[in-house]
């Protein structure tokens, strides 16, 4: 545990007051001085608690911090109360954990805490957590000190920096330092926790420094310094924010991305204007779902499972779309589109049949779960790191199936010139089945990805077959490189326009664009080259 002897002297600065004199140091005595209305006089009584070295030290001051410490009625036992559902109490004597029964709701009264004490009970309960193992729980001690506002607490924390090993810790400890000094009466203090603040971005920090701007009483150079250390500080935080904007934005591309490459093959090669292809990304979702609902103990290992499955579950339904629907269409897009879009709400009306209307939520691994903290003030969350790597994952292997195989080699010949491609002895009619399966397998990938974003449900895909369309259009058509920069453009362009625009009128505003550049450019920023396409 803690030093007790820093403990001790922090404990009996001031001169205990006679109520509390006259128990004794013996650890039920301690407790007992609990049991006063003296709101000083329980913070000295919790202070002396706080340097005893037993084991139900901690367990009194968690009771009192959450308002379970009572005093049993008849003979003032200090006690730890559990409510019990049909009314009453349980009790638990709190210095020897000696089971005491049940009581009714008036058999024992609460040992009452008000704001103030608590925040200091915390601190004084954080003090005894510095030494755990666990250096997120020792960074949560080093918090709640700072929120507890106890300069007494001070000493201790410089004990711990001085064997501290963590660096986490260390900061930690290090922003303690600089608030409480933030507070101190003394001008030169003041001044260098003032200056060291600069670059801090702790919310305490912000906070100090905005009220000794404010407080007109303080010394001019002292508002002075802590006006330039704001402002300092605000630029940072504007500087992290663009940095946090483009990382949303470079995110939210590359669900565009995943959304938009399998279109962009399939409309290259065959012409065809699928609007179910975002059906086919929820039903990659949905597969998502339902192998965690199979697989409920391998929830760390179910996204390496549903991406397989998702690409053969959507590549097998796109399969059935190309034969079914779309080979008798081919040549008349316009056409196309209509069937695709009634075969879009034949999926989303089975989907609704079986697994219902209401949404479904996947489960995030804990792999996927959290931040990553680059600096203080700039983190960026799992996820969507993940997912923006996995996006070019499923980008450079299907440049690579489309550049070093033969589907890939007669995929190209098609796109360029279908007509040619037929009388070299390729057959159109494999092509076509091949790659309407590729491009909705991938579909069926980019579902599992966005079923760790948001809910699963029979509407998930049509917020994202506009956009789709926009970017294979913008990118140009059947070109995967034009596909990747026109979707990490687009959003990286709607995330800087949302705070100032907001997000529809964003939305809008990318969609002027692209018609305009559309107008200057109509077949996209990469278009496909080949005698059928220039006719």
């Amino acid at each position: 545990m803690i030093n007790l002897k820093t403990l001790v002297v922090l404990a009996v600065v001031t001169i205990p007051s006679p109520s509390i004199a006259a128990f004794g140091d013996d650890f039920e005595s301690v407790v007992n001085a609990l049991n006063t209305r003296s709101f000083d006089d329980k913070l000295e009584a919790a202070s002396r608690l706080a340097t005893m070295d037993h084991e139900r030290v901690d367990v009194v001051l968690q009771a009192l911090i959450d308002g379970k410490l009572y005093k049993k009625k008849g003979d003032d036992t200090v006690v730890v109360v559990v409510s019990l559902e049909g009314g009453g109490h349980q009790l638990t004597d709190a210095a020897s954990g000696e089971d005491l029964g049940k009581v009714g709701r008036r058999g024992a009264k609460k040992i009452s805490v008000n704001n103030k004490l608590r925040r200091q009970l915390k601190g004084l309960f954080a003090s005894r957590q510095l030494n755990v193992d666990d250096p997120q729980a020792r960074i949560a001690a080093v918090q709640a000190i700072i929120n507890a506002g106890d300069v007494s607490l001070r000493e201790i924390l410089l004990e711990r920096r001085e064997v501290e090993s963590v660096e986490d810790v260390q900061d930690a400890i290090d922003v303690a330092m600089v608030v409480f000094d933030l507070d101190s009466k003394d001008q030169a203090t003041k001044l260098a926790a003032i200056q060291a603040s600069a670059d801090n971005l702790d919310s305490n920090v912000r906070m100090k420094l905005t009220a000794v701007v404010s407080d007109q009483s303080l010394d001019q150079e002292l508002r002075d310094a802590a006006a330039s250390s704001l402002a300092n500080i605000e630029g940072l935080v504007e500087r992290y924010r663009w940095i946090e904007t483009l990382f949303f934005g470079l995110s939210l591309g590359s669900i565009l991305v995943l959304a938009a490459i399998g279109l962009s093959i399939t409309f290259g090669v065959m012409g065809v204007i699928n609007m179910a292809h975002g059906e086919l990304i929820m039903l990659g979702a949905y597969t998502t779902y339902v192998v965690q609902t199979l697989f409920p103990d391998a929830l760390e290992y179910s996204l390496l499972i549903a991406i397989p499955a998702a690409f053969i579950v959507s590549g097998l339904v796109g399969i059935a779309i190309e034969r079914g629907v779309i080979r008798f269409l081919y040549g008349r897009p316009l056409e196309t589109l209509l069937a695709t879009f009634g075969v879009s709400l034949i999926l989303q009306q089975a989907v609704r049949s079986i697994f219902s209307p209401l949404n479904r939520a996947v489960a995030t691994p804990e792999w996927m779960s959290g931040s990553l903290e680059i600096v203080q003030g700039l983190s960026i969350t799992y996820n969507r790191l993940y997912i923006f790597f996995f996006a070019l994952l499923v980008f450079a292997t299907l440049l690579t199936i489309l550049q070093r195989t033969r589907l890939g080699l007669e995929v190209r010949a098609v796109t360029q010139n279908r007509a040619m491609a037929q009388a070299m002895g390729i057959r159109n009619t494999r092509v076509d089945i091949l790659t309407f399966g590729l491009g909705a397998g991938i579909a069926g990938v980019a579902g599992v990805a966005l079923s760790q974003l948001t809910n699963v449900g029979p509407n998930l895909g049509q917020g994202y077959i506009v956009d789709s369309f926009m970017v294979v259009v913008f990118g140009g058509v059947g070109n995967l490189w034009g596909t990747l920069v026109a979707g990490l453009s687009l959003g990286v362009v709607n995330k800087v326009l949302e705070p100032a625009a907001g997000a529809v009128v964003a939305k809008i505003l990318v969609l002027v664009f692209i018609i305009l550049f559309i107008q200057k450019r109509p077949r996209g920023l990469f278009p496909q080259k080949g005698r059928a396409v220039e006719s």
